[in-house]
C-alpha cells in the first residue's frame, strides 16, 4: 500500500472507530510515543526525544478534555488526577532531560489501557448478554 492510500485507510479508519476504540486507539499512541522517547532517550537524540515527548502529553491532555465528569464524576476526577500527574512527569523529563519520570509514564498508561481494554470487553459482554 503506498504512503497516500495509507494516510487515507488510517484517516477512514479514525472517522468510522466507535468512541470506545477512539479511547484505545489514543491510549496505544501515546504508549507508541512513550516508547520512540525512551528509545531516543536512549540514543540522545534530542529532536525525536522531545517531540515524541510532546505526543504523549498532546494526547494525555485531550485525553484529560475528554473526561465525562457528569456520567461518571469519582472515575473522572481521579483519572484527572492520572493525567495531570502524568503531565507533569512529562514536563518534568524533557526540563530534566530524565527518562525515569517517562518510565512512569508509560507504566501509568499501559496500566490505563490494560483496564479499558477490560472494561470494553465486558461491557460488550453485557450488552450481548442483554440483548
Amino acid at each position: 500500500m503506498s504512503k497516500m492510500g495509507y494516510q487515507k485507510y488510517k484517516k477512514t479508519s479514525v472517522q468510522s472507530a466507535s468512541k470506545e476504540k477512539l479511547l484505545l486507539m489514543m491510549y496505544e499512541g501515546a504508549i507508541r510515543f512513550c516508547k520512540i522517547a525512551l528509545k531516543a532517550f536512549d540514543d540522545g537524540d534530542i529532536v525525536a526525544r522531545n517531540t515524541n515527548i510532546g505526543r504523549v502529553y498532546d494526547i494525555v491532555m485531550e485525553l484529560n478534555n475528554t473526561l465525562n465528569h457528569e456520567a461518571g464524576q469519582e472515575i473522572a476526577e481521579n483519572l484527572e488526577r492520572l493525567y495531570m500527574f502524568m503531565t507533569d512527569q512529562l514536563t518534568k523529563a524533557t526540563i530534566e532531560k530524565d527518562p525515569e519520570p517517562l518510565k512512569a509514564v508509560l507504566k501509568i498508561l499501559e496500566t490505563l489501557y490494560e483496564g479499558w481494554v477490560q472494561a470494553i470487553e465486558q461491557l460488550k459482554k453485557e450488552n450481548t448478554n442483554a440483548g
